[in-house]
């Protein structure tokens, strides 16, 4: 059984008693809003990505101090995601979320405020603070409030809004930078953040069974909520569980840095592609990996219900989509033409995408009642690919002049991570009596 923090209601054997209401599911609403954050977050963590040319040019930046800029959010991003799990455990996911929209939202209008480098780096270690604890807090309120079969499903659909978001920054800055200038884009893409803090705030319930719009069929379908566990956190067990999937987490993330701070710019330098080109470049290639997103949910979803072997359809799925991006990433190497690396490079993110959710879902497979802390430690390796990505993308570039090179880099490392899948065990639950005595023990 799964442990739920901070429920209003008491604990009873029957907790659908009230539970009458048929009609739109309160877990649609829900996921509606789930999508909306992580599509409103992507977006404000991307918008300077494409609005990096002309930071660059106002702040006379070279391209390794422009890395360092695209790597402040990941400094302060890794320390929130460590504790993203633990405070949604602590607090509810409602409180934290709730915080974490107010400060995002902030920070990415504090970015449009700046007048140098150290300002917009700060400006961007504030979004960072307010994006790190989002993911894993709301996989902690997925883990609530979805059932085992959606699990995939779930990572998988809020992740292609995340995509959905990194896909329609390149157009929507660019509209916004020829209107006004690159200032707008932070302000605007800022007042969306806090305008979802209010809507999460009065929708979302910590405790599904305290919501007045779950219906019958969706009760049926959770767990009886229990209290908090009062034993001590795992921290050691967890670790243990976790770290092969916080190593390809690592290959992963950087290789989804390199599309997420540094498209528009290549599309620029190597093609020789004016802003609005790259733009529709940039935003072609992220609506691959958004595709992508939603196709590994499902895939890893109907794996698991028609094998019922869970390490096929997790380990197998983020298998296929490590190897498949360096795959189509390879060719693109040896070829100038838009024609053939366009197409090429939105399929190897496509591929990249693949691993997003049965990633995140072999959190909630390993530990019910810590799947928030849980993926705290998978995302740490994310985090960390965050700062070393750009800083070393930058620096390739400066010294080569050579636009593959960090691509190279991109590819060996894809073919590592594939390697390394096979390491996540999620077909075997945490086990709570490893650790000392006090812990809960499932």
């Amino acid at each position: 059984m799964a442990a739920y923090e901070n429920v209003s209601s008491p604990v009873t054997s029957e907790p659908n008693r009230k539970i009458t209401r048929a009609g739109i599911p309160a877990r649609s609403w829900l996921t509606v809003i789930l999508c909306s954050m992580y599509g409103i977050f992507y977006l404000d963590r991307v918008n300077i990505s494409q609005s990096a040319s002309f930071i660059q040019k106002d702040f006379n930046l070279t391209n390794t101090e422009l890395g360092l800029i695209f790597s402040a959010f990941s400094w302060s991003y890794l320390a929130g995601q460590f504790s993203g799990g633990w405070l949604a455990y602590r607090f509810g996911a409602r409180r934290v979320l709730f915080f974490c929209a107010l400060i995002v939202g902030i920070g990415t209008i504090s970015s449009g405020l700046v007048g140098g480098i150290l300002t917009l780096f700060a400006a961007r270690l504030a979004v960072g603070i307010g994006e790190g604890p989002a993911f894993p807090s709301a996989t902690h309120a997925m883990r609530t409030w979805y059932p085992i079969r959606l699990f995939g499903w779930i990572q998988g659909i809020t992740h292609s809004f995340a995509r959905l978001g990194g896909a329609i920054a390149p157009p929507l800055v660019a509209a916004l930078i020829l209107i006004d200038g690159w200032r707008l884009s932070f302000y605007a893409c800022g007042l969306l953040s806090l305008s979802w803090a209010l809507v999460w705030v009065f929708y979302y319930k910590n405790n599904p069974f305290d919501h007045r719009l779950l219906t019958k069929a969706e009760a049926a379908e959770l767990e009886t909520p229990k209290a908090k566990s009062r034993g001590k956190t795992p921290w050691l067990a967890l670790a243990r569980r976790i770290w092969p999937a916080t190593l390809v987490e690592f290959c992963y993330g950087w290789t989804l840095w390199v599309f997420s701070s540094w498209l528009p710019l290549y599309f620029m330098n190597q093609h020789h592609q004016d802003v609005k080109r790259s733009a529709l470049f940039s935003g072609l290639l992220i609506a691959g990996g958004m595709i992508g997103d939603t196709v590994g949910g499902l895939v890893t979803d109907r794996l698991l219900v028609s094998t019922g072997k869970r390490r096929l359809a997790r380990c197998g799925v983020m298998f296929a989509g490590m190897l498949g991006g360096g795959l189509f990433m390879l060719p693109t190497l040896f070829t100038h033409d838009l024609y053939w690396v366009v197409p090429l490079l939105a399929l190897s993110f496509f591929c990249v995408e693949l691993v997003v959710a049965p990633m995140w879902a072999v959190c909630m497979d390993v530990t019910p009642q810590y799947a928030g802390i849980a993926t705290s430690m998978m995302t740490l390796g994310f985090g960390l690919s965050g700062i070393i990505s750009p800083i070393v993308f930058g620096w390739l570039i400066d010294r080569t002049g050579n636009w593959n090179v960090p691509f190279i880099t991109a590819v060996a490392i894809l073919f590592f991570g594939a390697a390394l899948v096979w390491l996540i065990r999620p077909d075997v639950q945490l086990d709570t009596r490893e650790t000392k005595s006090g812990t809960l023990t499932q």
